[in-house]
Formats: structure tokens, sequence, C-alpha cells
């Protein structure tokens, strides 16, 4: 969600492992960054590594507020002095899009427990945003729910870092202030693909699409690193059909091009330094039509135009009789 690995290679960062991997290596001529949640289980994980290290140096870096006594028992665990920074770096929540972030907490409705943590994460997720001052507006039909206030007041000395001219604010709305909306069809590609096919950390499953081959079994759609993604995920369905017939049209016109005899040692030189970008835009194209291809059956299959048509009727109008027929 962060870094592609091209990207992370580019900064020296050649190994990644899991602190629960088993049958790890010893490699003291490498340095580790460990970016982690301060979870019990993720920093008693992180007490055995440091028992027995299998890196020169660790700089540890914690997504959200780390305890003392957590601090204590890695200090305590690192006996052989192989710690060379522990930091907090609050990023516990996934950058969806450049204005939209999840904190991926599954079920936060039904626990009480998530609801906190729900608050938590907005609370710190603001405080990575270096802002302080927040003003708090609380609309809610259900009183009781959650109290975001008692989270913020009880953090506040932790936003007090930066003093802005405005403050920003924090505009929580109740989900059941309206109902109706989360229930209509959505037809924007993006929200397309989440209903129909659905999205997680920017990944697609599309391992059940009849006669999908292996290499589109799961496809990444992020509009950081896919132009077309970042231009269309907006639009309508209609507008996305025909998009796509002009990406396929490009396509065509450059394949030529990049296939044609090499001849000479110039050809041979503009071939190799083409050949990457084909080869990305020759995977977005390929991506591109399965997944839309895949949305243009749900479509049908679900009759979902006729279904999305009846959903405006009961949204819009008062007079359902024509709906219930």
């Amino acid at each position: 969600m962060v870094y592609t690995q091209s990207e992370i290679l580019q900064r020296e960062v050649y190994l990644f492992e899991r602190l629960d991997s088993a049958n790890r290596e010893a490699m003291k001529h490498l340095k580790a960054i460990c970016f982690l949640r301060p979870t019990k289980e993720n920093v008693e994980l992180l007490v055995q590594e440091l028992r027995r290290p299998k890196y020169s140096l660790y700089f540890i870096y914690f997504s959200n507020v780390i305890s003392k006594s957590e601090v204590k028992s890695l200090a305590e665990a690192d006996e052989q002095e192989v710690v060379a920074e522990v930091q907090e770096f609050y990023g516990d929540y996934i950058a969806v899009n450049p204005h939209l972030f999840s904190l991926n907490l599954l079920g936060c409705c039904q626990v009480w427990g998530q609801l906190q943590g729900l608050a938590l994460g907005i609370s710190r997720e603001i405080r990575s945003l270096t802002q302080s001052g927040l003003l708090l507006v609380w609309v809610s039909m259900t009183p009781g729910v959650l109290s975001p206030q008692q989270v913020i007041t009880k953090e506040y000395e932790l936003f007090d870092f930066r003093r802005t001219e405005v403050p920003p604010l924090l505009l929580l709305l109740d989900r059941s202030d309206d109902a109706i909306t989360p229930l209509l069809n959505q037809w924007t590609y993006q929200a397309m693909v989440h209903e129909l096919l659905g999205i997680h950390n920017n990944r697609i499953d599309l391992s059940r699409v009849p006669g999908i081959s292996r290499d589109l079994r799961e496809v990444v759609l992020s509009a950081e690193n896919d132009e077309f993604y970042a231009n269309n995920m907006y639009l309508n369905f209609a507008e996305i059909g025909s998009n796509i017939k002009n990406l396929m049209e490009d396509f065509q016109r450059r394949k030529p091009k990049e296939q044609q005899k090499l001849e000479s040692i110039a050809d041979m030189k503009a071939f190799v330094e083409n050949y990457p970008q084909f080869k990305k835009m020759s995977g977005t194209v390929s991506k591109h039509v399965t997944v839309v291809g895949e949305l243009s059956r749900l479509v049908g299959e679900r009759n979902l135009l006729e279904v999305s048509e009846v959903e405006q009727e009961l949204a819009c109008q008062n007079d359902h009789s024509s709906a219930l027929q």
C-alpha cells in the first residue's frame, strides 16, 4: 500500500521477512528495519528476536503508542545491544487514496473494543498529520454508541506540538442517519470493483473468474502506480467501456512497432529501451480488460441495471406502487 517492491528496492531494501517466519537465516552483515504495530503479540516476537538477533543492528519503529513496560521488556531482551533506535511513527492506517484512509478494522460496529480502537486510530492519524488544536463535531442519532470526545480529551497532550492558526475540523457522521445510500448499487469504476469483486489493500481476487489465466488471478489496482485507474476510478461504467476501447486501440498502434524485426544494433537498442514501457502497458491492458469484462458479466448475470432502476425509484419517489407490481 505504501511502496511497490521496485520502489523500495531503490531505497536499498533488499530483503523482506516477518518476525513470525520460521527458519530464518542469520545475516550479521545486514541491518534490520522493523515496522510493527505495538500489539502484545508483536512485542513478544520482537523480544524473542532480540534475544537471538539475526542482524547486526535493529532500527525499530512502532506504528502507534507503545507503553513504558513494553519498552522495558525490549531493553531487557537486548543483551547484545543491537538496538540502534526505537521510535513511534504514527502510521497505523492504510492510505487507500491520497484523500482516503482506512484503519482496516473488521467488524468494528459489533465489538465495543473495536469502536474504541476506531476512535484511537482516528486521533492518531490526525496526529501523524501534525495537526493540533482539534475541533470535534459529533453528529449522531444514536447517543452512546461511540464517544470519541473522551478519547481525544484523554490524548490531548499528544496533540500539543504544533499550533495552527485555523484548527482542523473532524466531522463524525453516524451512518445510521442515512440508511438508504449504502444500499444503492454504485456505477463508478472503483465503487463497482469494491462492491462486486472486493478490494483488500488494493488487491483484487479474480481466481473465481471463469477461464482466468494464472497471471491474472490476483491483480493490484493502485492510483499511485496505474495511470489508467487514476484517471478512470470515479467515472461511470459506460465511460469506462469507451476508455478501455481507446486504451486497446493505443496498445494495438504501438504493438507492431515493438515487434518489428531487429536488423541493426540501433533496432536492438530501441527495443531494449522501449520494452519495459511496452510490457507495463501490456499488463495494464490485460488487467483492466479482465476486470471490466468480469464487472460486465456480473452486471448481466445479476440484472443490476434493472435492479438499479427499481432502487432509484424507491429512493427518490414517494409513490412506490409501480415498484411493487
